[in-house]
């Protein structure tokens, strides 16, 4: 039996998200936060596992609207951010535009669904290219606008006088995906929703030190939370997930320092990589940094080899590796490997 013939010509095309797990002594690979909420885990041996949890995540939602000043109505949860925009294709159809390179997924799932992918590329400074970005909105009139700010992989945050335009200009929704909000220094795009009825927030406990946890929300208007909340599967969100993040929410002043000492840290990376010969990092307001090599496979298995795990970003970024912002101990370890790494290809390439 030839299986291939049975699959959709859509998925038949795609290549699987790759997330391979790579044991390594430094792992600065997948946007992790090297500190975790472990003392919020007690909060799970309450959970009845024989019972299905809340369907609604009454008490998280509760915690969440508070955190961000909104209302329990104004927000679905999801089993991490993906799944949430998985619904939302589902939900409103294409064409799905957005910038490039950015978070995979939009595409891969458009694709999956069987949605007209648009792709704009990102002008030189990787920020959105206005002018061409309004101009797929007239010519593709998408259902769904995706928006990564802070931007993966690059790391910035997209210009608001470039967004608010798109904003204004669609007659689709506009998903504004603040996955790294916490570590940027604007404030996001939350106080705004008030004004714009097609605008979606995006938002993950994963970067934060609780990516076990697989918890992303969405906050929209009543009307939109309702039509998304249709293709919704069941208890989507698992007991244990519900009760330790609602504990770990509670911490919130180990959060602000987690996050403070990344930022920190992150400053300090990018200092140090920037006095290096040879590798051109770029501002991020995210835990990680793009930063660009003369060799990127070379530099990237260099890396490897003395026990430092980064992500290869070649395909999506020309000359371009990811390093996620770690423990103060690791980031050294990675700058420490960077620099003998890039000293032996140069002698190479002489």
């Amino acid at each position: 039996m030839n299986i291939g013939k049975l699959v959709k010509k859509e998925v038949a095309s795609l290549r699987a998200y790759s997330a391979k797990e790579i044991a390594c002594r430094v792992k600065l690979d997948a946007n992790e936060s090297p500190y975790g909420f472990e003392t919020a885990l007690d909060a799970a041996l309450a959970v009845k596992t024989n019972r299905y949890p809340d369907p609604e995540a009454k008490a998280l939602k509760k915690v969440l609207a508070r955190d961000c000043r909104v209302m329990p109505e104004n927000i679905l949860l999801g089993n991490g951010s993906d799944e949430l925009i998985c619904y939302l294709i589902e939900t409103f159809g294409g064409p799905v535009l957005y910038p490039v390179p950015t978070f995979s997924m939009y595409g891969i799932i458009a694709q999956a669904l069987g949605e007209q992918k648009v792709e704009v590329p990102l002008d030189a400074a990787f920020d959105l290219d206005g002018p061409a970005m309004l101009s797929a909105v007239r010519r593709a009139r998408p259902k769904l606008t995706f928006l990564s700010s802070p931007n993966n992989p690059t790391g910035n945050c997209f210009s608001s006088e470039r967004i608010l335009p798109l904003i204004e200009a669609t007659k689709g929704l506009v998903v504004v995906d603040e996955a790294y909000q916490p570590f940027a220094s604007e404030r996001g795009f939350l106080p705004l929703l008030k004004d714009y009825p097609n605008l979606i927030i995006l938002r993950t406990l994963s970067k934060t030190g609780l990516a076990a946890l697989r918890l992303g929300y969405m906050i929209a208007s009543p009307d939109i939370v309702e039509q998304v909340n249709k293709v919704r599967l069941p208890f989507n969100v698992n007991a244990l997930t519900q009760a330790v993040a609602v504990k770990a929410l509670q911490e919130r002043k180990k959060l602000k320092e987690s996050v403070n000492k990344l930022v920190a840290e992150r400053d300090r990376l990018y200092g140090e990589m920037e006095r290096m010969a040879r590798v051109t990092p770029f501002l991020s307001e995210a835990n990680f940094i793009l930063f660009r090599v003369h060799d990127p496979e070379a530099v990237y298995d260099g890396l490897l080899r003395k026990g430092v795990l980064v992500r290869n970003m070649n395909d999506a970024a020309a000359g371009c590796l990811r390093v996620t912002v770690g423990t103060p101990e690791d980031n050294s370890a990675f700058l420490s490997a960077l620099g003998k790494v890039l000293e032996s290809t140069k002698r190479r390439v002489q």
